[in-house]
């Protein structure tokens, strides 16, 4: 009879009467998960002693490492193994303060059979509500059941009743009467606008609307990565391109075409913060790089006949040249340098391609839906996504901070290309650098959206907004909370708060694009209409229902 040899059993951790077992998950790169080791530990106590107040202790199921410097995990092994020992059957709390690589943790949650609650800080500086709401997504498109809470100090009302509800229950629910389930068959689509949407929804599903994505699976998003199935069934394709391929591309544009580049937008009034140390500083040579990535990208987009591309935006391609932002944000711009193809031909003149930053399959979606209407109508088209990054009241209102890790089109921001300050990106997070496209996003009228996927099934939320231009040193304050070198547009939602927003949406994005007034109802009952067409299961978010 043959013997099984297989490792020994790791020790088991198994939580005691009263007791909660927490774990923590977070980046990948080490430099990152220093920076934010402090602000866990914080809150690490303050979850303590939130617990004890009911009654509870908290027992860490693995340990600081005193050689890293943190106690996070950072890397799918290393959850895997973690989870492997865990009593299967404890309550246990994902606490996050950080962004989080969901990857590391989230197929370990799925077999866990215990009740699971996802904890998030609400706090700009290394935001865990961004990784929180990831990691929803990620559980719910994989179907497993948990919970979530959020809160600024772990000792507000709204945290204590639903912590003790959790511990009592093993569940938390909250309201989602928000969002208002839109039926296939729903009157708006015998409206003018319905039908226009309809027509725009049944040209996508005739011909496709190919994504062209280099590489996928940005910074641990499940939830960003659908199946081909969904994306086959709403008309949106996905061409799978190689990041080393478009390395190899950038390498084919001359340094002449990438001096005009730049310089074009120089011109214009894009101010770009140059030193000399390219460890810690933009400098040219790093733009130049990114404009170089810009013409390849628009290449390939000729090329293979897309209708949306996007970059990974992150691992492998950080350490090979400049980040992918300003090639992200001047791409999806209409007012653009005019990229020639190797014959000399200028590739979609006067049009924006739309990308799909961190290669987002859920705001790809929406992303390039939304652009084919729009241009349909003869409207700007320019889109993006923006982190779900924070938010707090200003007189009396609150705003949310919807900040993308780097770049938008320029025609979201006040001013444009000209309202446009290229900053270095981090070091913590590209140590070749590159620029990002910062600035304050212009008030006006949007809607907003993203996709997720349950099965092979696309859902999508879509709803209104309003974006605000804060006061000089309200507008500071906040990008002094989050990072001070990406753009910023400050934003209501439209009858959808704060919590509502946290208790119910399954992304750390939304799509955003604008709309202006006078035809925002016909554009968004012709979006719906649309999603509709493409057989995309659709809830209006908040107030956007009356525009139905």
């Amino acid at each position: 009879m043959l013997t099984l040899n297989l490792p020994a059993a790791p020790t088991p951790v198994v939580a005691q009467d009263h007791e909660i077992l927490m774990v923590t998950n977070a980046d990948l790169r080490e430099s990152a998960n220093l920076a934010c080791w402090p602000v866990q530990q914080k809150f690490e106590q303050k979850l303590q002693a939130a617990l004890e107040r009911h009654g509870y202790r908290m027992r860490r199921a693995h340990p600081v490492n005193a050689e890293r410097g943190h106690g996070f995990i950072s890397s799918q092994r290393e959850g895997s193994d973690l989870f492997a020992a865990i009593d299967p059957d404890a309550p246990l709390i994902v606490l996050l303060t950080a962004w989080q690589y969901s990857h590391h943790i989230a197929p370990s949650l799925v077999h866990h059979r215990g009740p699971v609650l996802l904890l998030a800080n609400f706090d700009g500086t290394w935001p865990g509500l961004v990784g929180m709401l990831c990691m929803a997504g990620s559980l719910t498109s994989l179907g497993k059941n948990y919970s979530r809470l959020w809160s600024e100090n772990f000792d507000d009302p709204m945290f204590e009743q639903k912590l003790a509800t959790w511990l009592r229950d093993g569940a938390v629910n909250h309201a989602l009467n928000y969002l208002h389930p839109v039926a296939a068959t729903h009157a708006v689509m015998a409206t003018e606008a319905g039908q226009q949407g309809r027509q725009v929804g049944e040209y996508i599903l005739q011909h496709k609307a190919i994504v062209g994505l280099f590489d996928t699976f940005c910074m641990g998003m499940i939830n960003g990565v659908f199946p081909q199935q969904a994306m086959v069934k709403v008309g949106m394709p996905v061409e799978s391109l190689s990041q080393s391929a478009l390395l190899v591309e950038m390498q084919k544009v001359p340094p002449a075409l990438r001096e005009a580049c730049l310089r074009w937008y120089e011109e214009r009034g894009m101010q770009f913060r140059f030193g000399s140390d390219g460890a810690s500083e933009l400098t040219r040579e790093q733009v130049l790089e990114q404009c170089a990535m810009m013409i390849a990208m628009a290449r390939f987009v000729k090329r293979f006949g897309l209708s949306a591309v996007g970059v990974q935006y992150q691992q492998g391609l950080k350490d090979s040249c400049a980040a992918s932002d300003f090639a992200e944000g001047a791409i999806g711009n209409a007012d653009r340098f005019p990229i020639p193809d190797e014959q000399g031909d200028i590739i979609w003149p006067d049009k924006a391609i739309p990308c799909i930053n961190e290669v987002d399959m859920g705001t790809a979606i929406p992303q390039t839906m939304l652009w084919r209407l729009l241009e349909a109508f003869g409207q700007p088209a320019e889109t993006t996504l923006h982190d779900i990054r924070w938010g707090s009241d200003y007189q009396g209102t609150f705003y949310w901070d919807l900040e993308i890790s780097g770049a938008v089109p320029f025609a979201h921001l006040k001013g444009g290309i000209a309202g446009a300050t290229g900053y270095r990106q981090p070091a913590m997070f590209f140590p070749a650098g590159g620029s990002t496209i910062a600035g304050q996003g212009k008030a006006g009228r949007f809607i907003w959206a993203r996709a997720h996927y349950e099965g092979t099934e696309v859902m999508m939320h879509i709803g209104t907004g309003h974006a605000v231009e804060l006061p000089s040193a309200e507008f500071e304050r906040r990008r002094r909370a989050t990072n001070y070198e990406w753009p910023l547009l400050n934003a209501v939602l439209d009858g959808v708060s704060r919590d509502a927003l946290m208790a119910g949406h399954q992304s750390n994005h939304l799509t955003v694009a604008y709309v202006d007034e006078e035809h925002l109802e016909t554009i968004f009952r012709a979006f719906v209409a649309q999603s509709l067409t493409q057989g995309i299961r659709v809830w209006v978010a908040g107030d956007a229902i009356k525009l139905l």
